[in-house]
């Protein structure tokens, strides 16, 4: 969600796998604020990849700070949680569920209870990556940033999700953004709620700011942005709220 992928240009020099776009939304607050920037956000992350297992041959995110900086921004506990793959999931043709060995796998990611107890578990390893976070960048103004609202109200139909599946992916939307507000304030880190801001600006809106079922094979290409992560304007919502947050006043 903080990578961008399929928004070019790709960063110049940045794992392929990573699909780390030149114009998400830690690039362009740091153009803002005329920041030095490291980015070291990679698509599919968990919070286990950033704090201690390597992701595809890269280090742990954590590792890159060294107590200089003055400013961290955080999305993270999605891919935990399983929460975009519920929905790239509920998004594949009716018949790939019947298949041998992809059916068990969209079942399970469309398993509430298996859902549940992944959010169950988010908290803990949200509260370790603030405190953390804290302890290798003591000077730093600590910035988790929730993910954008990518499905519509409940009761709107969002296509080709049924009305069951677009629910669990609005329960595990919520929780996870209340987990996140509560973990930011417990571990005295700041919180820009994209999910708050992004409402009206869903994935089936006139305005949206996140891609729907979309096409990874356009993704991939670098042709488009990745099914049910943001597009450009999304990015440029998601820097204005975190630069508000830090400029309150201009």
């Amino acid at each position: 969600m903080a990578a961008g992928p399929g928004i070019p240009p790709r960063v110049a020099g940045s794992p392929f796998r990573a699909a780390r776009s030149a114009r998400n939304y830690p690039h362009l607050i740091a153009r803002v604020l005329e920041l030095d920037l490291v980015d070291v956000t990679y698509s599919g992350a968990t919070t286990l990849n950033l704090l201690d297992e390597p992701q595809n041959g890269t280090p742990p995110q954590i590792d890159t700070l060294d107590g200089t900086e003055s400013l961290v921004t955080i999305t993270i506990g999605g891919n935990d949680v399983g929460y975009v793959p519920a929905l790239m999931a509920a998004a594949l043709p009716r018949a790939v569920r019947r298949l041998p060995l992809v059916g068990p796998r969209i079942r399970s990611a469309l398993d509430p209870v298996a859902r549940d107890q992944a959010l169950s578990l988010v908290g803990d390893a949200l509260s370790t990556v603030g405190n953390e976070v804290r302890r290798r960048a003591p000077l730093a103004r600590v910035v988790f940033v929730d993910y954008l609202t990518l499905l519509p109200p409940a009761d709107t139909p969002a296509p080709p999700l049924t009305a069951e599946e677009a629910d669990l992916g609005r329960h595990i939307a919520d929780e996870l953004a209340e987990i996140t507000a509560s973990v930011a304030a417990e571990t005295g880190c700041e919180i820009a709620r994209a999910s708050r801001a992004s409402r009206d600006h869903h994935a089936w809106s006139t305005e949206p700011w996140a891609e729907g079922a979309g096409s990874a094979v356009a993704a991939l290409l670098n042709r488009g942005p990745a099914p049910f992560h943001p597009n450009a304007a999304g990015m440029r919502a998601v820097a204005d709220l975190v630069v508000e947050l830090l400029r309150p006043d201009q």
